[in-house]
């Protein structure tokens, strides 16, 4: 029953607990076949923790059998949290204890935002329960690469190079916040997230695009490869599946909007992840962001699987 159970807050973890968290998504991925936790999150954790941020352990005894991540720092989007409960500790009521500490943390500021990744997510079916409604929803696309990637087609007097670390960041980081500017999870990026990015075993300048016009940075096109040997930054190990790659952000100044660049960029990224001889390309797009949509179908991209934030109501 939930009453065996126990629950601890703290702003950072210690190394040890890092571990016993990371182990725990590891079980519910290769349980539930979709990684519980955002890659914000896994970063954060992978790190410690954030100040500003919580952590929820669920402790019985010493083990740790589920563990949420609260991020009460959006002052206009309001508190969001994920959360994750072993596999062997599920029907017993620690989700339900877990999103009750939840929302008593954040009860006396704003109404709590629930994510749950994947169609079929245990979240997602607690969040309904305890009366969460559906506010948000991220696709997941995917593509074949073995489909053919036509030849980028590039406005006039506009060059491509890969990104230099330690030169780049800050012009990268500008355009970044202009072309998501009204977004609620991209558009606030700090350079402290560029270098926390730069330091994970997935990252590869070459494969991090970089448009320019007359000498100024005007777009790029991020890409990543989940699952390859030694670079997953999904876990501290390998799991069994097929690396894939992911257009992991695509972004155009606002003053080339409309010229073509994105889907341009797009392609370059997915000739690179092509040429490493991987077979599929996964993307996330909201799906109220329709032109997006229509732009990623037309390069071959068809819905996957959604990721969907809950409201309490």
């Amino acid at each position: 029953m939930a009453g065996e159970a126990r629950i601890e807050t703290r702003p950072r973890l210690s190394p040890e607990e890092v571990r016993e968290v990371v182990r725990l998504v590891d079980d519910v991925t290769d349980t539930d076949g979709v990684r519980p936790l955002s890659e914000h999150v896994m970063l954060h954790l992978r790190y410690g923790g954030d100040e500003q941020a919580r952590n929820f352990l669920l402790l019985i005894g010493d083990e740790v059998a589920g563990y949420a991540h609260l991020d009460a720092t959006d002052a206009v989007q309001g508190a969001s949290a994920e959360l994750a409960v072993g596999p062997k500790h599920r029907g017993m009521g620690y989700g339900r204890l877990l999103v009750e500490a939840l929302i008593a943390e954040t009860s006396d500021r704003t109404r709590l935002r629930l994510w749950a990744h994947g169609t079929g997510s245990g979240a997602a079916d607690l969040a309904r329960a305890m009366g969460f409604e559906r506010e948000r929803v991220l696709w997941q696309m995917r593509r074949s690469l073995f489909a053919p990637v036509p030849e980028p087609q590039w406005p006039d007097n506009v060059t491509v190079r890969t990104f230099v670390v330690g030169e780049d960041e800050q012009a990268w980081l500008e355009v970044n916040n202009r072309a998501f500017a009204n977004h609620p999870d991209q558009g606030s990026w700090t350079l402290d997230d560029v270098r926390m990015r730069e330091r994970e075993p997935w990252f590869d300048a070459a494969g991090f695009f970089l448009a320019e016009r007359d000498g100024k940075l005007v777009g790029f096109h991020w890409t990543k490869v989940h699952g390859a040997q030694g670079a997953d930054h999904d876990h501290e190990h390998d799991h069994a599946h097929e690396p894939i790659g992911e257009v992991y952000v695509v972004g155009v100044d606002p003053s080339m909007q409309g010229a073509g660049l994105g889907p341009a960029l797009t392609l370059r990224g997915l000739q690179y992840l092509r040429a490493r001889g991987l077979s599929q390309c996964m993307l996330y797009v909201d799906e109220s962001n329709t032109n997006a949509i229509r732009t990623y179908e037309r390069l071959g991209f068809a819905k996957w699987d959604v990721d969907v934030c809950f409201l309490q109501q």
